[in-house]
């Protein structure tokens, strides 16, 4: 009897395992401070396989049932990658407020011209994005903010059940109400440094006017680099 009870229970057991691992797997690629490019992929797949167990003993009542059919099996393991990504992507997206932040602050002070590789902007950002792409997982991880996405994976399979998509309205209302918030963070953030700068040009372009034969360009981009280093030295 309990060989039996083993043989119908295993397999249900392992589709249940495979489908909380494609999603918790697929979060893990895009969760701020924990899918950094500059994470071992070994540590990465070791941190998804052990939420995954960890999820499993509650989430096993709710799991469904493994279907007979292998393609339909194959599309339910697929919708739950991209409920991962989904959500994954929009937990990075709060994170990407600090690099969005420092490449505008990056052009109020004038350094918009020295670009290096970033893979988070695109090919080429600033430097000080490239400084607010690393110090935004540091200080997740440091603050232990990495807990809450980590938490919110369990809820999530209230609002998402496993083997089912989020209806794509409500998806791409949620994803845009993100993408806002995090542009609006970060203009919050760089705030400072754009007043700043409207003062600063607003300055420049009077003494233009009063001193037309001064170069102010070359006078003045000096002391915006300077003011704009010495502001972002206070507000750090």
């Amino acid at each position: 009897g309990a060989m039996i009870d083993l043989q119908t229970e295993l397999p249900q057991t392992a589709f249940a395992f495979m489908l909380v691992l494609a999603r918790v797997g697929a979060a893990m690629a895009m969760l701020p401070g924990l899918g950094e490019t500059g994470v071992l992929t070994v540590v990465r797949t070791g941190l998804a396989l052990a939420v995954s167990l960890l999820l499993l003993p509650s989430l096993a009542p709710a799991m469904p049932v493994a279907p007979v059919a292998s393609l339909t099996a194959a599309g339910m393991i697929g919708a739950e990658v991209v409920t991962g990504l989904w959500f994954g992507w929009l937990a990075r997206l709060l994170a990407l407020a600090l690099p969005t932040a420092t490449q505008i602050i990056a052009y109020m002070l004038g350094l918009s011209n020295v670009l290096q590789t970033d893979q988070e902007l695109g090919p080429q950002s600033t430097v000080l994005a490239r400084l607010g792409a690393l110090a935004a997982p540091t200080l997740i991880l440091a603050t232990d903010l990495y807990r809450y996405p980590l938490a919110s994976l369990g809820g999530l399979y209230r609002l998402i059940p496993a083997g089912t998509l989020l209806p794509a309205a409500d998806g791409v209302q949620m994803a845009t109400a993100a993408v806002a918030e995090t542009f609006a963070l970060a203009f919050r953030l760089a705030s400072p440094f754009i007043l700043a700068a409207i003062v600063w040009n607003l300055a420049v372009g009077l003494a233009a006017r009063l001193v037309p034969r001064v170069q102010v360009y070359f006078v003045a981009m000096p002391g915006q680099i300077l003011g704009g280093l010495l502001l972002l030295t206070i507000l750090a």
